[in-house]
């Protein structure tokens, strides 16, 4: 497990504000097969999964621009797509810093049903607890994960379980490592690339072809 000790100097550094815009992310589109893969952790897919069109999004919880897509743009993409039944969503993990990890692990410790609502809730307010002093981390962590009913024991556990965060950085370390991402967020649409912060009409553009076709 990671010690308390530890897992407080981790989470005390400084977010990397490593998102890049699409021009500077390198590598390109994906086979399905290989996106397909399964992880060391399970992935936590939304939608149908036979929809025609499958989008998998590599994205980190300290990333300004992941968090304006996720409230901003996948409101509209899940009501529109999602919910019925023409797009498979799968957002996997590329924490770019020790803070992003921990929001990560709490979202999968908040167990499967809570999952996407810990990501949305982290990610409304990232502004809390990423990008605050390093005293102020832990508390506002605290704070939106009892929300989520955790006990302080749990919070705790979670954040210390080595197995959980090995898990986290396998992902990012195969993503990084087969499909070259080097940015957040980055989505492949059916295997094609896409990378940086999506707008609706971008998203649109991409996905209506494949789903009249």
């Amino acid at each position: 497990m990671l010690s308390r000790r530890s897992l407080i100097a981790a989470l005390a550094a400084v977010p990397a504000l490593a998102s890049l815009p699409a021009s500077a992310q390198e590598g390109g589109d994906a086979s399905p097969e290989e996106l397909a893969v399964p992880g060391p952790i399970k992935d936590m897919p939304l939608g149908d999964a036979n929809a025609p069109v499958t989008v998998y999004e590599y994205a980190s919880m300290t990333c300004p621009h992941c968090a304006r897509f996720q409230t901003d743009v996948f409101p509209h993409i899940k009501s529109t797509y999602i919910d019925k039944g023409k797009v498979r969503w799968i957002l996997r993990e590329f924490p770019l810093d020790p803070r992003a990890s921990a929001g990560f692990m709490l979202a999968r410790c908040a167990g499967d049903d809570k999952y996407h609502a810990m990501i949305d809730v982290l990610f409304a307010q990232q502004q809390s607890w990423a990008f605050v002093d390093a005293a102020q981390v832990l508390p506002a962590l605290t704070q939106i994960a009892k929300q989520a009913g955790f006990t302080q024991e749990q919070f705790e556990k979670c954040l210390q379980d080595k197995t959980l965060y090995d898990g986290v950085m396998a992902v990012k370390q195969r993503a990084s490592d087969k499909f070259k991402i080097d940015g957040t967020p980055t989505f492949f649409i059916n295997g094609k690339r896409f990378g940086g912060e999506l707008s609706v009409a971008e998203f649109d553009k991409a996905v209506e072809p494949l789903i009249k076709g």
